[in-house]
């Protein structure tokens, strides 16, 4: 009775969020009260052996069979309405046949096209589909286009999603998006409620909750992922059959034009037995390593030569990379540099549309300071905003000429993505401008809501057509970054938006975190937040159990410091000698199987560990904060071969290791002594040959 009612109190508050301002302070004030009110923070996973954690034939046979029957076969998993008829009720209204593709490119993955043409509306369906049975994982995007001669009927309630999960009754894991705060990215657990349970972005961008949720029954569960950059829309609820779940751009209520097309987001959804949720998001993660990201993207260190306030010119900034120390350079990947490389009034935020360097630091341009980096064999990321436009700029100047082209709202005007010539204008433009700086890692940031401005777009531009100018908008900005990548040769792209918050499966396809959150900044007086590293090892717990590959910048030197910033990805101001590449093995096996072992947020009278790695090898970090009284730790490992024998060993007292069998790591554990507070242990563990 207890648990109805807060569901039903969820459902009020969810509405009262439905009629807030998308990007206010308050909708995702909202939003978090509604989600905590059926949700915990702190709580902890069974141990999952080697065995257990192995995708079975049985899970790929059941993502083989949603495949063939709900993607591919003749009940969709994906729904819309079209002048008032429901797709989903009306199949024999279209002629449905199959061809292979290659469109969506998804690696190591079988994929296929459905058409379905209507036979009388000119309306013309592409689903576009992907099997990894590997990770057994189905993706699927679902495309319509008008290919008639007048204006189709009005489309609605276009679902991406629209499937039912034989979980039974289950929980669901999710995370906290970015605000930013210190318990940005927190890993949240609930019963599924039988009222909807709706999370959404804030704005277009993802504030309250990341569109990643593992959906846990006492047998199985699916791992589901929602793949669009913009405002997308979830909703879970809990039946006799199992979890309903709906996913979709949020706001879409259009007729389209002859030889119009949208798209809805990309989903994913990953199968798995047993009810051990932990096994869910690993194979998740080995979905995403596999084939979603791109092939150029590994573990990488950066150094940071340049911020927003740097004044130093290029022959400065070469004579800079000419000195390091070579010890340095030897773990230093790319060299980083921020916003403010050009002109600009009164600081770096009035310049965003002036992508041309600035002449009196840079009179031959940045080619001859990426010259020196390349010569040092390192690559060159620079920081770009290029969709914020400022007036009296280069593409200010450029947009006002072209009807639509800009969008305006108070001081910063949105470039309009959605209009394909600008889009292309767009894409040239930037990509001329990678290539003659040298560029080879482009940052790509995004500092306010579009929503509104989409919204806007729709009005003045689309006849009131809701949701067409964010739809044409989302999908050109996957053209945008797919043509940058294809015009230099091994770009890695950073996926940057105040931090964290365009953080989907679609935009891994494309990038990586490199600064997952602007609680990572410090304030106007360069003072840096207190809690900034338990923050960080708070982050590193909640994003891991979604995304391989994550970064952040290190400020600190300390050994806890260094420890709190092992990541796939970290970057540095003036790395110290010695220390900075130490730890690279335990990047490499962040990318592999993740394992929480005890979560601790930001109290600093908690203990927080978490394990890496795979049944070979691995390691386990155990963050002792500075209020922890306790100099024992009970270390209880996961993802092991029972009867095989480790070794183990703590890499600052290698006496105290030992051998054990992998059946009693992760069932009694080893007890780890930490008498240093605060302190970050790290245990690794090896597989022993035969």
């Amino acid at each position: 009775m207890l648990k109805a009612s807060f569901c039903i109190l969820q459902a009020l508050l969810m509405i009262v969020s439905s009629f807030s301002v998308y990007d206010s302070k308050f909708k995702r004030l909202v939003d978090r009260a509604a989600l905590a009110l059926t949700s915990e923070t702190d709580f902890s996973f069974p141990s999952l052996s080697a065995d257990e954690a192995r995708v079975t034939d049985k899970e790929k046979e059941k993502a083989r069979e949603f495949f063939n029957n709900g993607i591919t076969g003749s009940s969709p998993a994906f729904d819309f309405t079209y002048g008032g008829k429901k797709f989903s009720d009306n199949l024999s209204e279209w002629e449905i046949k199959t061809a292979p593709s290659g469109a969506e490119k998804f690696r190591s993955a079988q994929e296929t096209d459905i058409i379905l043409e209507n036979k009388s509306n000119g309306l013309s369906v592409t689903v576009r589909a992907a099997l990894a049975e590997d990770s057994a994982t189905a993706a699927w995007t679902v495309y319509i286009k008008n290919t008639g001669k007048e204006n189709s009927p009005v489309i609605k309630n276009f679902s991406a999603a629209d499937l039912l999960l034989g979980t039974g009754f289950s929980d669901v894991y999710f995370s906290k998006g970015s605000t930013p705060a210190s318990d940005d990215f927190e890993l949240m657990k609930s019963p599924v409620c039988p009222t909807a349970m709706n999370f959404n972005a804030n704005g277009g961008r993802s504030e309250s909750a990341l569109p990643y949720f593992n959906i846990s029954g006492k047998k199985s569960g699916a791992v589901v992922s929602v793949g669009w950059t913009g405002q997308w829309f979830a909703s879970l609820r809990q039946t006799l059959r199992g979890v309903s779940f709906r996913a979709k751009q949020e706001f879409f209520n259009a007729y389209l034009e002859p030889g119009e097309e949208i798209r809805s987001p990309l989903v994913t959804v990953t199968f798995y037995d047993g009810g051990n949720p932990v096994k869910g998001f690993n194979m998740f993660r080995q979905f995403e390593k596999d084939c979603v990201y791109p092939e150029s993207i590994r573990p990488l260190n950066g150094y940071v030569i340049a911020n927003e306030f740097s004044k130093k010119t290029c022959d400065e900034f070469i004579e800079e990379v000419n000195s390091i120390d070579e010890k340095i350079l030897e773990g230093t990947d790319y060299f980083w540099m921020d916003a403010g490389w050009y002109e600009y009034n009164e600081g770096w935020y009035d310049g965003v549309g002036n992508w041309i360097p600035d002449r009196k630091r840079f009179p031959d341009g940045m080619k001859p300071l990426a010259d020196a980096m390349a010569a040092k064999g390192k690559k060159f990321l620079l920081w770009y905003e290029p969709e914020r436009v400022r007036e009296g700029t280069f593409l200010y100047n450029e947009g006002i000429k072209h009807e639509g082209w800009i969008i305006a709202s108070g001081d910063n005007y949105l470039w309009n993505l959605g209009v394909d010539e600008a889009c292309e204008f767009f894409t040239d433009y930037i990509a001329s401008s990678l290539v003659s700086n040298g560029v080879t890692m482009y940052r790509q940031d995004f500092n306010f809501c579009p929503l509104s401005y989409w919204e806007k777009a729709d009005k003045e531009l689309n006849g009131g057509r809701r949701g067409i100018a964010e739809n044409h908008y989302v999908t050109n900005l996957y053209r945008y970054l797919d043509g940058l990548l294809e015009a230099v040769d091994g770009l890695i792209i950073d996926n940057c938006a105040s931090g964290g918050k365009r953080l989907d499966t679609e935009m891994s396809r494309r990038s990586i975190p490199l600064w997952r959150s602007d609680y990572n900044c410090g304030d106007e007086n360069g003072n840096l937040k207190p809690d900034l590293l338990e923050a960080t090892q708070s982050m590193t717990y909640g994003l891991s159990f979604w995304l391989p590959y994550t970064g952040t910048n290190r400020h600190f030197h300390s050994e806890y410091a260094s420890r709190t910033v092992i990541l796939t990805n970290q970057s540095v101001y003036e790395p110290p000698v010695g220390e900075y590449t130490a730890y690279n093995y335990i990047s490499e096996y962040m990318t592999e199987n993740y394992y929480p072992l005890k979560y601790g947020g930001t109290d600093l009278k908690k203990t927080l560990a978490m394990q890496f790695g795979s049944e070979s090898e691995g390691a386990a970090i155990i963050y002792k904060r500075e209020k922890v009284s306790d100099d024992e730790f009970r270390l209880v490992l996961s993802g092991l071969i029972p009867d095989a024998e480790y070794s183990y060993y703590d890499i600052d007292n290698p006496a105290a290791g030992g051998t054990a069998k992998g059946s009693a790591l992760m069932s009694d554990g080893v007890t780890i002594r930490i008498s240093d507070t605060p302190k970050a242990a790290i245990v690794n563990y090896t597989l022993k040959s035969n």
